[in-house]
């Protein structure tokens, strides 16, 4: 399927441009002088730019096509780290933002392409594949980032990421003539209108709900995967290169998940039984985490890593088919755009929030 197989690439990149930084952060914050938890300020920056281009991004959409905005989406993510890149602090600031900016159109694109391109009966499994480009891009950039930085530089891996974000734009132009298809051409909505995604998942009872939950949600899985190598180095000790790889096992289990879950909630349970049950698998992984420390066996350490990834960042699929089938007909972009908006804002406010917990 053509159309999964672009999603999924596009969704990929992004996530890796995304989380690449965080896994050479325990050498980016040394060279740049700041703490641990400044990772926390970094994905709060990137999901900031996110939240606002979500809901931008819904109405470039509607009038560019989903690939176009994809492809823009891309070349600010590569622009991003190349600011990162720098090692000026002010510089590398705005970077996050555009990184932000760049990875928040993604999501509602996909969701467009497949909404029009799915059955009904696969639109949570074919979601959840589709999702697990997200995991795919933790588990790239996991695996990745720490061999690319001991052999040259964190401004080598990182800029690797970014070329690999301009070649896949580039790709993606072989689909666009058949998927950029029922355009609007007239001008762009006023300003007062581009929130227009949001009102509409507010005003609709179950869009809210779930848009609050994944609100909870999306703060658990950027925690777990912003902190994860800062924690395996810093308080457990292992080697940079060895918390990449736990990382990798922890996206790839998500990823797993995303899948299965979407499976499982296809077959019958449905989308907010299942999410009801993960947010309780949520809850024991987190409360297994404290109890791990520098004499915990290693086997151990992963093995926690890979259940905590199944279900926080397994969610996801879940929650957007979920999405698609509550939105109005032909709004799934739209839709998935406004309840983004409150997802982006639990990762901006989350980590932040854990990091100054953590120190305290």
């Amino acid at each position: 399927m053509p159309a999964l197989a672009v999603t999924l690439a596009i969704q990929a990149l992004a996530s890796a441009a995304a989380i690449a930084p965080t896994v050479a952060g325990p050498v980016i914050t040394a060279r740049l002088g700041l703490p641990h938890q400044a990772v926390g300020l970094y994905i709060a920056l990137v999901y900031l730019g996110a939240m606002v281009a979500t809901v931008l991004g819904s109405h470039s959409i509607t009038h560019h096509g989903a690939i176009r905005t994809s492809q823009w989406s891309l070349v600010a993510c590569a622009a991003g780290l190349g600011m990162l890149c720098s090692g000026w602090l002010p510089l590398a600031t705005l970077g996050a933002v555009l990184l932000g900016v760049g990875y928040g159109p993604i999501t509602p694109a996909s969701s467009q392409i497949l909404a029009r391109s799915t059955p009904p009966h696969r639109l949570g499994l074919v979601f959840s594949l589709k999702q697990t480009g997200v995991p795919l891009g933790g588990v790239l950039a996991g695996l990745s980032v720490p061999p690319l930085t001991q052999a040259g530089s964190w401004q080598f891996a990182l800029g690797t990421v970014a070329l690999a974000c301009l070649a896949c734009g580039v790709l993606a132009q072989v689909l666009r003539r058949s998927l950029d298809v029922g355009l609007v051409t007239a001008a762009w909505p006023r300003p007062a209108s581009l929130l227009e995604p949001v009102r509409m998942v507010w005003a609709l009872p179950e869009l809210r709900t779930i848009a609050g939950c994944s609100f909870v949600f999306s703060s658990v899985q950027v925690c777990l995967t912003a902190y994860a190598v800062t924690w395996l180095t810093a308080d457990l000790g292992w080697a940079l290169v060895a918390a990449g790889m736990a990382l990798a096992v922890s996206q790839g289990a998500g990823m797993v998940g995303r899948v299965l879950w979407g499976w499982i909630a296809d077959r019958g349970l449905g989308a907010r039984r299942m999410l009801m049950v993960l947010c309780a698998m949520m809850v024991a992984s987190a409360a297994v985490a404290p109890l791990l420390g520098p004499h915990t066996p290693q086997v151990w350490v992963v093995l926690a890593l890979a259940a905590f990834g199944a279900t926080a960042i397994g969610w996801n699929g879940v929650y957007l088919a979920a999405v698609a089938r509550l939105a109005p007909p032909g709004q799934a972009g739209a839709a998935t755009g406004g309840t983004l908006a409150f997802t982006y804002l639990g990762v901006v406010l989350g980590p932040p929030l854990f990091g100054m917990l953590a120190v305290a």
